[in-house]
């Protein structure tokens, strides 16, 4: 029957706590790590049964190799900034089994070369090969290659990377600062920066010191070996009553065998040394660090599970301890792998949530309604497909770019971006181009059809929409894709909905490329000008011209159409002309006749001939007659009634020349061809108008007509 007095269960619930505060306990790194190090401090006290010094020696070899393969694996020397504790606790624990094993050889030496345990003895029969002699001089030459090459070479490197990382950290610090005032970087950035910084100058400041431990542990390996053979024999042969012969094969093959197990291991560790100081101070607590950056790497724990379970099948080699411990080390590498995965699985579950989950309106800026594009496309719901399931592989923002080049080419400076969107408020089929906000073109397309012309100016007789083409209003008709080829075996013109919109856009920029060029733009092109012409631009602005006057006669000449890319000899023309006035009209005329080779290439036909209409001299007198007011400030004043005369017998005349396939310009006088320009442009704007003085002598000529 249970026993249920208060002092039972009083008795029961302490006895059950205590157990749940040691199970908390031994969960905890730090009390672990902490045990750990007071059972290596046991060790050196306290004797140690051979069995336990075996599984102390399978475990010093694996500590070894898994710090071995932790710094191969790692990609930067702080990924294991927890090298020199590790290096000091390595240092620690094969001191301590030297101590053991010592005690054991010095005093069970005399049963024989079990005496210290089954891996010593595996070790020294297994290297010496019965030879005790052939034992010495590999254990030599392994503490040789440890303490002059190995130890020596990382120690030398941890002192030069100490010493350069300390003396190169005040240029770091400045240039850590220097990026933080630019704004390259915000101030969590420096932060973590500057601490990656102390870190890097603790860990090879540590680093330097470290390297001691190693080749202390060379030396204290050598005495110790000395010690154990001339002690050993001393026991051997004075109280043990051993031949010297048996006590010389038995200490040497046990203390042979006991630096091989323990030199072995201290040559790892110094390999893995020099390997962290030839790729930087710890961060957060020593456990969690250590813990943490050698359970970390799955494949450092799954070779060195590899290299366990193939020592375990060594003959000699105690079975059980080695492959428990590759059992241990490749279940770690397999929970320690999985883990990562279902990590990465996580983190990229994370991302796509995150894409997938609609980013938070930010509160657009008053000041952004201020802004205003320069050019815009605004498409109905029904043409978007022009720019997400393109035609032809022809994207819509494709062609665009294009244009801008072409434009940049043939006019002389960038235009300015086209900015494309939906609106929802026009029909489907619509679109509209804006300059400035300010509408510039509209137009309808069928984005699933082309669009047919007849270059003859007849009929289309293909099944089809009838409508009009949106940039020229010249007659069409929206045709099915099928009949293409029907189209131009028919001699008509074929352009699908994107050509469509990218030549309009392509007029309505030439209509409006004064505008366009703006003061920014002016002084971004003076300042792209090559070196030899910048001596020009600073004799001339500030002292004869502004920036803005510059920017007036370009865009007079850009509304007439005149390409600006010749702009070293527009601004020679500049300079000359600001020696006589001041006057942008007048200028703009000097500098046109400067670009007069270029004026008389863009009236020229394909025949190689500028086709001239001439204004009569009655006409010519008239604008003279009708030019009011004095030196610069003239003006036309030309009564109502003979305007309108003019403008028809303008019209008339170009009309009858369009019927013959001509496309003439009107030569004026110097004097007034500005003002009958300004008459021309409202009605026939295409139409060039050229002065006497901006033909160019080895133009050819040809009178068409007289107005």
């Amino acid at each position: 029957m249970a026993d249920t007095s208060p002092g039972a269960q009083t008795a029961g619930f302490n006895t059950s706590g205590w157990r749940n505060r040691v199970i908390s306990a031994l969960h905890r790194g730090d009390i672990g790590l902490a045990l750990g190090v007071v059972l290596i401090l046991v060790v050196l006290i306290l004797p140690m049964p051979p069995w336990l010094l075996d599984a102390s020696l399978a475990f010093s070899i694996t500590f070894s190799v898994l710090v071995l393969m932790t710094a191969l694996f790692i990609e930067k020397p702080l990924e294991f900034n927890a090298f020199p504790t590790v290096l000091l606790l390595a240092t620690m624990l094969r001191l301590s089994l030297n101590l053991a094993s010592t005690r054991l050889i010095l005093a069970n030496g005399h049963e024989g070369t079990q005496a210290a345990g089954q891996v010593i003895e595996a070790f020294g029969g297994f290297v010496m090969s019965g030879n005790f002699i052939i034992g010495i001089i590999v254990f030599a030459i392994l503490v040789i290659v440890n303490f002059v090459v190995i130890t020596k070479g990382s120690g030398r490197i941890a002192e030069v990377s100490a010493r350069f990382t300390l003396d190169a950290m005040p240029g770091k610090q400045m240039a850590i600062d220097a990026d933080l005032s630019t704004g390259l970087i915000d101030e969590d950035q420096a932060k973590k920066r500057r601490q990656e910084l102390e870190d890097e100058s603790t860990f090879f400041g540590a680093m330097d010191g470290a390297a001691k431990f190693v080749r202390g542990d060379a030396i204290a390996g050598l005495l110790i070996t000395f010690i154990n053979i001339i002690g050993g024999m001393i026991i051997g042969v004075a109280q043990q009553g051993m031949t010297f012969a048996d006590a010389a094969d038995t200490y040497t093959r046990l203390t042979v065998g006991d630096g091989l197990v323990t030199q072995i291991p201290a040559l790892v560790v110094s390999t893995a040394a020099g390997m962290v100081v030839t790729k930087a101070g710890i961060t957060g607590a020593t456990d969690k660090a250590l813990f943490a950056q050698l359970a970390g790497q799955p494949r450092a724990l799954a070779l060195s599970s590899f290299l366990l379970m193939a020592l375990a099948v060594l003959p000699g080699i105690p079975f059980l301890p080695f492959v428990l411990l590759a059992a241990l080390t490749g279940g770690l590498a397999w929970a320690q792998h999985r883990k990562n995965q279902r990590a990465q699985a996580e983190e990229r579950r994370m991302i796509e949530e995150q894409a997938l989950e609609p980013a938070p309106a930010a509160e657009e800026p008053i000041a952004s309604a201020l802004r205003i594009d320069n050019l815009r496309l605004e498409l109905g719901y029904g043409l978007l497909t022009l720019i997400n399931n393109p035609r032809d592989g022809q994207r819509l923002t494709d062609q665009i770019k294009a244009l801008r080049r072409q434009l940049a080419t043939d006019v002389g400076f960038v235009m300015p971006s086209v900015r494309i969107q939906d609106n929802m408020q026009l029909p489907a089929n619509t679109y509209v181009i804006r300059v400035k906000e300010i509408e510039a073109g509209r137009g309808d397309l069928r984005p699933s059809m082309l669009l047919v012309m007849d270059p003859r100016g007849e009929e289309i007789t293909l099944p089809g929409e009838k409508t009009t083409e949106p940039t020229f209003g010249l007659p069409a008709m929206w045709i099915d894709e099928s009949n293409r080829e029907e189209a131009m075996f028919r001699g008509y013109t074929v352009v699908d909905p994107s050509t469509v919109v990218t030549t309009h856009i392509t007029e309505v920029i030439k209509d409006n490329m004064a505008e366009l060029l703006s003061y920014a733009e002016t002084q971004k092109l003076m300042d792209e000008l090559d070196k030899e012409h910048q001596k020009l631009v600073a004799d001339m602005v500030p002292s004869q011209i502004s920036v803005g006057g510059i920017q007036r006669v370009l865009q007079n000449l850009l509304a007439e159409r005149v390409s600006i890319r010749d702009l070293p000899t527009i601004l020679e023309g500049i300079s000359e002309a600001c020696g006589t006035t001041r006057n942008v009209l007048l200028i703009t005329e000097h500098v046109r006749t400067r670009l007069a080779r270029q004026i008389s290439d863009m009236g020229t036909s394909d025949t190689g001939i500028i086709p001239l209409i001439t204004l009569s001299p009655d006409w010519e007198r008239t604008f003279a007659e009708s030019l009011v007011g004095q030196g610069e400030d003239r003006q036309l004043s030309l009564a109502p009634s003979r305007l309108q005369d003019f403008i028809t017998q303008v019209r008339n005349a170009f009309e009858r020349q369009a019927l013959m396939g001509e496309t003439p310009v009107l030569l004026t006088s110097p004097g007034i061809r500005p003002y009958v320009r300004s008459i021309i442009e409202r009605f026939r704007p295409m139409t060039v108008v050229m002065s006497q003085n901006e033909v160019h002598p080895k133009a050819r000529l040809k009178t068409v007509g007289q107005v």
